[in-house]
C-alpha cells in the first residue's frame, strides 16, 4: 500500500445524463475529472426507462480515458452514486432481466396507492416514483419470477465492479423501504407482499464491502486490494462535495430550489417532501420546492439574467411578494398540488420585475429552513450554495439578510467529488 501522502481516491458518479469521475490526492485536491455522456432514456408518457448496460458501458468508456492519461496504481478506495429510485431486476448473476424503471419513471401510482394504505406517514417510500412502488409494479406485472436481487443503479454498478450482488447502501435502500433509524427492512413490508429475499442486505455509505474482480484490476491498473465501499444517491454525494458539517446547510440553486441540513437530528415529513439520509452520526435533512432557476428562464434569457442582476439594487426590496412557480403545484415548503404561481402585478421595469422573482425564490428558501427547523432540524450556521443560481452575488446578499446567516458559494459541488470523499471518509 502506498504511503498515506500518496494514496489516491476514486469517486463515480452515474447521473441522469453522463457517467463522471473524479480522482483525488489524500489532501482532496482533483487531481483528474472526466465526463462521459449518456443518452436520453426512453419516455412514453409517465414512464421512464434504459437499459442497465448503458450505465456500465459510460463507467468503463469513462474509467478507460481515465486510465490512459492517470495512473490508478495507487487508488485506495472507490465508492459511486447513482440516482434515487432508479431501480431493476436481476438473476442470479446479476444479468438484469428488463430495463430499469428510472428515478422520475411514475407509473406506478395503483402500487403508490398499496403502499399509502400500509406504510407510516414518516416512510420516505411514499410515492409512485419510490422505489417500492417500483418494486410492487415489477411484481404485480409477473416480473419477479426470475428475479433473484431488485437493485437500484449504484446497487448494481457496484456488483459489476466487484462480481457481488445483492449490496445496498442506507441511502438508496431508503425509498425502498428500509427503516434507516432501526437500520432493518420493516415488518410492515411483509403486508404488501414484498418478497424479502429479493432485498438487498443495507449496510451504511462508504462502508467497505468488496474488491473489484481481476478483469477491474487488469483493465484499469488498479491495485488488487483496491476497496470498493457501498455507495449513495446522487444528492447526498453533491451534497458531500460541498464539504458542509454539522450544522451547515446546501441551498441548490438550479431548476428547482433544494435545500439540505447536516442534523444531529433525523426529520420526516413526507407531506412536506421532507425526509433524511443517514450519514455516519448525522442526517441530511432536506426537501425541494418547485421553484427556482426554471422561473427565470421562463422570462429571461440568460444575458438577461447577467444584465439585469448587475443592476438590481440589493439595498432596497420591491415589496412584490411573489411566489415563483414554472407551472401550479408546489413540494416543499407548502406541499399543495395546486398552488397557483404568485407573479403579479408585474411592473413596467424589467430589473424590478426580475429581483421581485429572485427575492420570492429567497422567501421559499427561507420558509424551507424555517419548516425544517420547526420540526427538529437546526437552524443553518451557514449556507453554502450551489447550482446556476451560485454564481448570482445580489442574489446571494438577498438570502443572507433573509437568513441571517453567511451565504457562500460552494468549491466543489459534483457528485462525482462527493462520491471520492466517501471512497476517502470510508477508507480510513
Amino acid at each position: 500500500m502506498p504511503p498515506p501522502a500518496d494514496r489516491t481516491y476514486l469517486g463515480i458518479d452515474v447521473g441522469t445524463s453522463g457517467c463522471r469521475s473524479c480522482l483525488i490526492a489524500a489532501d482532496g485536491s482533483v487531481l483528474a475529472a472526466i465526463n462521459t455522456p449518456l443518452p436520453p432514456p426512453r419516455r412514453q408518457g409517465n414512464s421512464v426507462e434504459q437499459a442497465a448496460e448503458v450505465w456500465w458501458s459510460a463507467l468503463t468508456a469513462n474509467l478507460d480515458r481515465l486510465s490512459r492519461d492517470h495512473s490508478l496504481s495507487r487508488v485506495i478506495a472507490l465508492a459511486l452514486d447513482g440516482t434515487s429510485s432508479t431501480l431493476l431486476c436481476c438473476d442470479a448473476s446479476g444479468t438484469p432481466l428488463a430495463s430499469a424503471l428510472m428515478y422520475n419513471d411514475a407509473r406506478a401510482t395503483a402500487e403508490a396507492r398499496q403502499v399509502a394504505r400500509v406504510a407510516p406517514n414518516d416512510s420516505a417510500a411514499h410515492g409512485a416514483s419510490a422505489s417500492l412502488a417500483k418494486l410492487l409494479w415489477f411484481k404485480n406485472h409477473g416480473m419477479l419470477h426470475e428475479t433473484r436481487y431488485v437493485l437500484h443503479q449504484a446497487d448494481w454498478l457496484l456488483g459489476r465492479l466487484c462480481g457481488q450482488f445483492g449490496c445496498s447502501d442506507e441511502n438508496n435502500a431508503l425509498k425502498l423501504g428500509y427503516d434507516s433509524i432501526n437500520r432493518r427492512w420493516p415488518v410492515w413490508l411483509q403486508t404488501l407482499g414484498v418478497p424479502l429475499e429479493l432485498l438487498p442486505e443495507v449496510v451504511p455509505a462508504g462502508q467497505p464491502v468488496a474488491t473489484l474482480t481481476r478483469h477491474c484490476i487488469d483493465r484499469w491498473g488498479l491495485a488488487k486490494d483496491t476497496q470498493v465501499l457501498a455507495g449513495t444517491t446522487d444528492s447526498t454525494a453533491s451534497f458531500m462535495a460541498t464539504g458542509a458539517g454539522p450544522g451547515e446547510a446546501v441551498t441548490s440553486l438550479g431548476s428547482t430550489l433544494v435545500v439540505k441540513i447536516m442534523s444531529t437530528k433525523a426529520v420526516f415529513a413526507p407531506q412536506y417532501g421532507i425526509y433524511s439520509h443517514r450519514l455516519g452520526e448525522h442526517w441530511l435533512t432536506g426537501g425541494a420546492s418547485n421553484s427556482g432557476g426554471a422561473v427565470l428562464q421562463q422570462y429571461f434569457s440568460a444575458a438577461e439574467i447577467a444584465r439585469y442582476s448587475a443592476r438590481i439594487d440589493t439595498t432596497q426590496t420591491t415589496g412584490l411578494d411573489y411566489y415563483p412557480l414554472p407551472a401550479p403545484g408546489e413540494r416543499f415548503p407548502v406541499c399543495d398540488p395546486e398552488l397557483v404561481p404568485r407573479l403579479q402585478p408585474r411592473p413596467a421595469d424589467a430589473v424590478q420585475f426580475f429581483q421581485g422573482i429572485l427575492e420570492g425564490i429567497a422567501a421559499i428558501e427561507y420558509q424551507g429552513y424555517r419548516r425544517l427547523a420547526e420540526l427538529g432540524a437546526p437552524w443553518p450556521a451557514s449556507i453554502i450554495t450551489t447550482g446556476g443560481g451560485a454564481n448570482n452575488a445580489a442574489w446571494g446578499t438577498m438570502r443572507a439578510r433573509l437568513t441571517g446567516v453567511p451565504v457562500t458559494r460552494a468549491t466543489h459541488q459534483d457528485a462525482a467529488y462527493g462520491a471520492a470523499l466517501l471512497a476517502r471518509r470510508g477508507s480510513t
